[in-house]
């Protein structure tokens, strides 16, 4: 999508859906969201925080709703924007004039900002602080209890650092060679990467 400076250029560029998003963004200016300009598309925010979108393509266009996965969704349009990695996000795409349904998106905008008004926003997942010990070191730090005890001394970023080492290697015979060089390293407290830092 072309990068522009301002919502206004956005909706003036001539484009096959200029007038469908046009006619979206009535809807839009008619709530209490602020119009600015992100990423180059139009972005409504409710106290500088992104609620919904008006974005056009090649074969659709349509509305980005930031957290759009809190939205009840009550005429089950609305698409994750990549299956399996967007967690919030959701859109809901039309490809002519007569597909909006213009009650369907005005409910779906006033709920959108009535959530992020209520606070409530899809926090992002935060990773997993669990280190997931590889089949090899474990055994090898069951069976020798100073091991276990220096290994669980270490911050689980430096063990996570020992796993991966270990992990990463392709053949087996590389994973044993590896565990034999980082366990002298675990008994005596030094971490992996310690001489770089």
């Amino acid at each position: 999508m072309e990068k522009n400076k301002t919502a206004e250029e956005y909706y003036a560029r001539e484009h096959r859906y200029q007038s469908e998003i046009a006619h979206l963004r009535q809807f839009a200016l008619q709530t209490e969201a602020v119009e600015t300009c992100k990423w180059g598309m139009p972005v409504y925010t409710i106290n500088n925080k992104n609620v919904f979108g008006i974005c056009r393509f090649k074969e659709f266009f349509g509305i980005w709703f930031y957290n759009g996965a809190l939205l009840s969704d009550p005429k089950k349009v609305l698409r994750n924007a990549q299956e399996g990695k967007t967690k919030a996000m959701r859109h809901w795409n039309f490809t002519s004039m007569e597909e909006i349904d213009e009650k369907g998106v005005k409910f779906y905008i006033e709920e959108a900002i009535a959530n992020q008004k209520a606070g409530r926003v899809l926090a992002p997942a935060k990773p997993s602080k669990k280190v997931l010990v590889p089949a090899l070191l474990l055994a090898r730090i069951e069976a020798d209890a100073k091991l276990k005890t220096a290994f669980e001394s270490f911050s689980p970023y430096k063990q996570r650092e020992f796993c991966e080492y270990i992990d990463q290697a392709k053949q087996e015979t590389t994973k044993l060679r590896r565990l034999d060089k980082v366990a002298p390293m675990i008994l005596e407290g030094i971490g992996l990467n310690d001489k770089y830092r």
